[in-house]
Formats: structure tokens, C-alpha cells, sequence
């Protein structure tokens, strides 16, 4: 197993935990200590055969580690038989048991047994045998260890925490009274997030605070990382938005303006994509004319565009607009089926993938390279989703996508950056149909998109432009990544210092 980031310890648990393991990390310094297998009995316990149904079905609760929950646990999932117990290693422990689980994902848990209950063998029974000892400060010292039984039981695919560790750690002997506080002191910040310095010993007020600071010290770098993550997020749809309204290119059309004008301008490019439209759609047998378009009335152009654009809606420009497979995928098989999670910020993702043998659906619903694919279905801050087909690679698409070509010569690239704007985002908020906690945005209405067009020549500047300035972003955000690393690792090296060591 990978070792656990301290950093992410922290951010995992609640405060209470982390300011235990600060706790008895001081009191062990500040006070004579002894292994717990000399205040308390370390037990394991048993799973009765599977095979026997006759061991199962009974009357004793029986708890597995998957169960404990770092609190007090009364009902267990399974029960067994007093014949599965005595034909196991099961063992029935009083009420008052601590329990730690030693194997799997959720090793180094606890809870406080409020019955008598049997357990697996995954699971360690702690049964305190001196009276000196309060059972819930036990159960709050083995809370604050965790970390630390898990960080030195590292080595296969998960923890596997041995009894022997349990029973040989050290335990502090302060007196009852000071444990009492101490178990006073931790709950409540669990369960209030009230800090109350009168219930733990004065030696530790010191170190509390401190803990308090390394703390507010983490969460503002968290916060830094988050503002900086946020900050690379607006620069790159900042430059998208800036690219579909023409404004990365303007000195480019300064010196280009024989490429914007004329038989170049775009309302001459939408003429010819027209016009081949109606000649496909006059010498293809039984094939109809596409439902006509409503005019673009002006309230309806979100901003102004550049000399040599033109506005249009996006089925003037595109053809396609099918919607994809709706048969039941299998994990695997001959072509991997795109669904809506495989399209990520303006990409395909090939992870998570199921797959299709249906050689009729591969047929008719294949990709080629630059079509665009449009998520009709998913959350309200999703669906409108769309990326980019930029591969060889065989795949087909399911049926919450919609997939579209752009006609005449029309950068697919650009028409991605497009339907990845914020004024995309802003137009699928507008026109999303909302049911059953889903949103929807139907071929027809994906049609009706106001697609701004810029002259040919100049999509491909606008494309040249925005992939450079992206990869002065992407590298400027690995430094900045690489920065973030080296302050967590200081970071961590001060934690663990102050919380963690010793």
C-alpha cells in the first residue's frame, strides 16, 4: 500500500482526532507510560464456516470490521448460531469491548461494543482488565493511533494492522480525573467544535494552540491551491470567450484584410455551405430538406462581431445532430461506446469505458475524426457538455449525446472552443428543459444554437492563437503544481512533527 499523505489524513478526519493524536503524543512525554497488553486483554476473534448455514441466522450479533465507526455500535449486520461459535474462533465480548479493525479499507477504525457481541478475525477486541484506565479514554487513545498503526503497516494493497502493534502500544498513566477532562475535551469539539483549554492540563495548552495554528496554516494553503486552480479555470474559458468574439485576433485582421473580405467574408462561406445542402439534398433519393430555420433577430446576437463574421444558427453550419446508441453495453468487447462521463473540458476521455460486438451499431453509429459531440442529457451544470472526436481511434457514441459535423471546411477546433464558452454555458442554462432532477437540451434546439462565424482563414488564427496561449497556461500551472508540492511536503514534515512523530 502507497504511504498516507498526513496532509490527507488530516483533511479526512475531524479536528478532534487530529488534536487527540497531539494530545497523548504530549502526555507520553510528560508522563510514565505502559504497553496497552498490561492494562488491557487484546483478543481477535472468528467466521464461522460460510458453508454451514446452520452456523448462521442466530441470535448473537456478530460484527465484521466494515461496521465500526469510530463511536458506539448496538446492531450488527449478522448474527450466528451458538453452534458457529463454538465451531469457530468466535468469541462473544462483554458490552464496554473496544474494538479495532486491522484489516482492509477501513483499518485502524474503532467503536465501543454497547452489547455482547462475537466479531470476525479481522477485527482486534480490547477488553480493559485495570479499573485505573477509563474505557473512553482508551477508546479516544486508540482513535489518535490510527495513523500511525496504519503508516507502519504498510506493504500489501491495503493496511493489515497485527494484533502484536495494538498490544504493545504505549499508553499514558495520568490520573482518572485528568483522563475524565481529557474524554470531556474531545467529544465535545466532535461533537460542538467547542474548545474548552480548562479540561486538559495546563502543560497542553501551549501545544493545542500551536496545533490550532499549523491547522489554520494548512487550511489556508488548501485555500491558495483551491484560488489558484479556480484562477488557471477563468484564464482558460477567459480565453475562449475572448477567441469566439474575435478579440485575440483583431491586429491579425490589421493586416489581413483581403482574408476577411469579399468571397472570404463568412456570410459568403454560409452561401456556399447552403447551397451544397440543397444540391445533396436534390440528387440523394427519398432525402428531405432540413426543417427550416427561424431568422436571428437582433435581441438575439449576445455581442457584436468583428468585420468579416457572420452570425448563424448552428444548423446552417453543421449537419448530423443524431442522436447515438441506446443498446446495453458490455465491459468489454470490439469498440468502446462513448458516454457523457468519457467528455471532459472539451475532450474525449478513454477511461471508464464499456464497449459494443453489435457490428449493426458500429455501423451506424461509428465516429469519424472531428465530429462533435453534445451532451443532451445530465445535471443542470453539465448537460451541453461537448468535445471534440479529434482521433483515429474506432468508437460509437450513446444515446444522451449528440453527434454533429461541421460543414464546408469550418474548423472543428474552433467550433469546439465555441460550445465550450461561457457563452454557451450561458445559452444551454437558458434553454434547458429541467425534469426529474435532469436537465435536457433536444437535437432540435442544439440546431437553433447562435453560432458566431468567422471567415475561414481567420478560424484558423483564432485556433493557432488560443492553443498557444493554453500551453503557456498548462506549463505555467505545472510550475505552480510543482511549487504546491514542495509546500506540502513542508507542510507535512511540520505536521508530523508537531502532531504525528514520536
Amino acid at each position: 500500500m502507497a504511504k498516507v499523505s498526513y496532509i490527507d489524513h488530516i483533511k479526512k478526519n475531524d479536528i478532534s482526532v487530529i488534536l487527540a493524536e497531539v494530545i497523548f503524543r504530549n502526555l507520553k512525554k510528560d508522563y510514565k507510560s505502559l504497553p496497552l497488553f498490561e492494562l488491557a486483554e487484546t483478543l481477535s476473534g472468528g467466521t464461522p464456516n460460510r458453508a454451514n448455514q446452520s452456523y448462521y441466522g442466530g441470535k448473537i450479533p456478530w460484527f465484521k470490521s466494515g461496521e465500526l465507526n469510530d463511536s458506539i455500535i448496538t446492531m450488527s449486520e449478522e448474527f450466528i448460531t451458538e453452534e458457529g461459535l463454538n465451531n469457530s474462533s468466535a468469541k462473544v465480548f462483554p458490552k464496554g469491548t473496544l474494538l479495532v479493525a486491522m484489516y482492509g479499507a477501513t483499518a485502524g477504525k474503532t467503536a465501543i461494543l454497547d452489547i455482547d457481541a462475537a466479531t470476525n478475525q479481522a477485527i482486534c477486541a480490547v477488553v480493559p482488565k485495570n479499573k485505573s484506565i477509563r474505557k473512553d479514554f482508551l477508546f479516544w487513545f486508540l482513535r489518535a493511533h490510527r495513523y500511525y498503526y496504519i503508516d507502519i503497516s504498510r506493504g500489501g494493497a491495503q493496511p493489515n494492522i497485527s494484533q502484536t502493534v495494538i498490544k504493545n502500544t504505549e499508553v499514558p498513566l495520568i490520573d482518572e480525573n485528568e483522563q475524565k477532562s481529557i474524554v470531556e475535551f474531545l467529544t465535545r469539539i466532535e461533537k460542538t467544535k467547542e474548545i474548552n483549554y480548562s479540561l486538559i492540563p495546563k502543560q497542553l495548552h501551549k501545544t493545542i494552540k500551536l496545533a490550532f495554528e499549523h491547522l489554520d496554516c494548512l487550511q489556508k494553503l488548501e485555500n491558495e491551491n483551491l484560488n489558484q486552480s479556480s484562477y488557471f479555470s477563468f484564464l482558460r474559458q477567459s480565453i475562449l470567450q475572448e477567441a469566439i468574439e474575435g478579440k485575440l485576433t483583431a491586429k491579425w485582421r490589421k493586416t489581413n484584410s483581403e482574408l476577411i473580405s469579399g468571397d472570404n467574408h463568412a456570410s459568403k462561406l454560409l452561401e456556399k455551405i447552403k447551397a451544397e445542402k440543397e444540391r445533396l439534398t436534390k440528387s440523394t433519393k427519398g432525402a428531405k430538406n432540413a426543417k427550416a430555420l427561424p431568422p436571428i433577430s437582433e435581441e438575439k446576437k449576445p455581442f457584436d462581431l468583428p468585420e468579416g463574421w457572420a452570425w448563424c444558427r448552428l444548423g446552417e453550419a453543421a449537419q448530423g445532430f443524431e442522436y447515438g446508441s441506446s443498446a446495453k453495453s458490455i465491459k468489454t468487447g470490439k469498440v468502446p461506446v462513448l458516454r457523457m462521463g468519457n467528455l471532459q473540458d472539451g475532450v474525449v476521455v478513454w477511461e471508464n469505458l464499456v464497449y459494443t460486438n453489435d457490428d449493426g451499431e458500429i455501423q451506424q453509429y461509428l465516429l469519424m475524426s472531428e465530429d462533435l459531440l453534445f451532451n443532451r442529457t445530465n445535471s443542470r451544470e453539465l448537460v451541453g457538455k461537448t468535445a471534440l472526436f479529434d482521433c483515429e481511434e474506432k468508437a460509437i457514441y450513446a444515446g444522451y449525446i449528440v453527434r454533429f459535423h461541421m460543414c464546408g471546411q469550418i474548423s472543428a477546433h474552433f467550433s469546439n472552443y465555441v460550445m465550450n464558452s461561457i457563452y454557451h454555458r450561458k445559452w444551454c442554462n437558458m434553454v434547458k428543459a429541467d425534469a426529474l432532477g435532469q436537465s435536457n437540451i433536444n437535437a432540435t434546439k442544439l440546431r437553433e444554437f447562435v453560432f458566431p462565424l468567422p471567415p475561414l482563414a481567420e478560424q484558423q488564427a483564432i485556433v493557432d492563437c488560443v492553443e498557444k496561449l493554453v500551453a503557456m497556461i498548462d506549463e505555467l500551472e505545472k510550475q505552480v503544481s510543482a511549487r504546491k508540492e514542495q509546500s506540502e511536503m513542508l507542510m507535512q514534515s511540520v505536521l508530523r512533527e508537531a502532531f504525528a512523530k514520536g
